[in-house]
């Protein structure tokens, strides 16, 4: 055996070893490559958006009549079915008319009666007038004809009066619509015995238009009242199943005259065409109050958006690609996107997807995302396209909330 040889290849493959152990250390000294995350940025845009409040509201017919029968009697018809559409002075109950027929024959037969009195009455005076000058009757004689006269005459006016109030009662026996509108269920039947001014028949709801009652924190009222006053102001009101651009526009058309003392807010309605009867009395609504227009707001996506401890924030890209932590102030929600009041200008980029990767300051990779919803997606008259977030129950103001960030 060579032993000169071996132990030279044993010390050549030492050196390799060791040479490949510094390798090593070197390259984990120098760690591994460090590489930019990935985010979606979008730029920022401008265009007109509406200034809002944002409430809920109930709505309310326009006429609401409980038909009340204004004689007693028995119901011996009903000429209506529950929830059919009426129209003003349809025929809805007919109560028993025959007493009252009677009542009206028996006026009428008096008033003819007393109307006989009075012609004799007048023929007796003509007469004692005619010879009075004759000394064949006394003046007291003449005088007490005048009288019969007179009284004869009064007995024919409550007579006639008579007569008209037994008309009219025997009217009243027919009970028609006071109002065109809705039919609720009837609440007698046949055969029932009604009382006068008591007894209620049936609810009417007058349907086309309806009413939209909400309210308004009396920290927006003054500025409610200023647009009110220059013809800005409209509403928009959708059943909460709606889609916020199916909204319909209605006309502000009372402002109530006094602040509640326990809710601190005001009452407001606002009346909607409603001829296909899409809004129901008593209905919960979203109503949307427009007070103005903002020129050129400069909008984001909502996602974008991030929260810490000192507020909102977006992360910005910079021109060299490295982000920018940016705060900001938020204005109103319009839809997906968010008005940025401060902070931001228009065509900055701003991280919308992948923030949780990113470090300010640190570079990233941009892949560009969609733009921010444009103008042509708002809804209709300037209402953003989706309801604002709103952190208010039910039946509560909201209005300084939607407003301000």
């Amino acid at each position: 055996m060579n032993w000169g040889k071996t132990f030279g290849s044993m010390a050549a493959l030492a050196a390799l070893l060791a040479m490949s152990g510094c390798s090593k250390k070197s390259t984990q000294a120098a760690g591994l490559p460090q590489f930019a995350p990935l985010v979606t940025a979008v730029r920022a845009t401008t265009r007109d958006v509406p200034v809002y409040l944002e409430e809920i509201g109930r709505s309310g017919a326009f006429e609401s009549v409980t038909v009340t029968p204004q004689i007693s009697g028995r119901i011996t018809e009903r000429s209506f079915e529950d929830g059919a559409e009426l129209k003003k002075g349809q025929l809805l109950f007919t109560i028993d008319p025959r007493p009252y027929q009677a009542q009206l024959d028996s006026a009428q037969a008096q008033l003819a009666q007393s109307r006989a009195a009075l012609d004799l009455a007048k023929t007796q005076l003509k007469m004692y007038d005619s010879i009075a000058n004759t000394r064949a009757v006394s003046q007291l004689d003449v005088e007490t004809k005048k009288n019969t006269v007179a009284v004869d005459e009064a007995q024919v006016q409550a007579n006639e009066a008579a007569v008209e109030n037994a008309k009219l009662n025997l009217d009243y026996c027919y009970i028609h619509s006071p109002i065109d509108g809705r039919a609720g269920m009837r609440l007698v039947d046949v055969g029932n015995v009604v009382q006068p001014n008591t007894t209620g028949l049936l609810l009417i709801q007058r349907l086309d238009p309806i009413y939209a009652d909400f309210t308004v924190t009396e920290a927006d009222l003054p500025e409610v009242q200023r647009e009110l006053a220059r013809g800005t102001l409209h509403a928009l009101v959708r059943i909460p199943s709606d889609p916020p651009d199916r909204a319909r526009e209605g006309k502000l058309t009372f402002v109530d005259n006094t602040v509640q003392n326990a809710t601190g807010t005001v009452n407001l309605r606002a009346t909607i065409p409603n001829a296909d009867h899409h809004f129901w009395p008593g209905q919960f609504v979203n109503v949307t109050l427009v007070l103005a227009t903002m020129k050129d707001a400069v909008l984001i996506p909502n996602q974008a958006t991030q929260i810490s401890q000192q507020g909102p924030y977006v992360l910005v890209v910079k021109d060299d690609d490295t982000a920018e932590l940016r705060q900001v102030t938020l204005g109103q929600r319009q839809g997906e996107d968010v008005v940025v009041t401060k902070g931001l200008v228009a065509d900055e980029r701003v991280v919308l997807t992948g923030q949780l990767t990113v470090q300010p300051g640190a570079k990233v990779r941009v892949e560009q995302g969609g733009p921010a919803n444009p103008p042509s997606e708002a809804a209709p008259h300037g209402t953003p396209p989706k309801t604002p977030p709103s952190n208010k129950p039910p039946g509560e103001s909201g209005g300084a909330v939607d407003k301000k960030s």
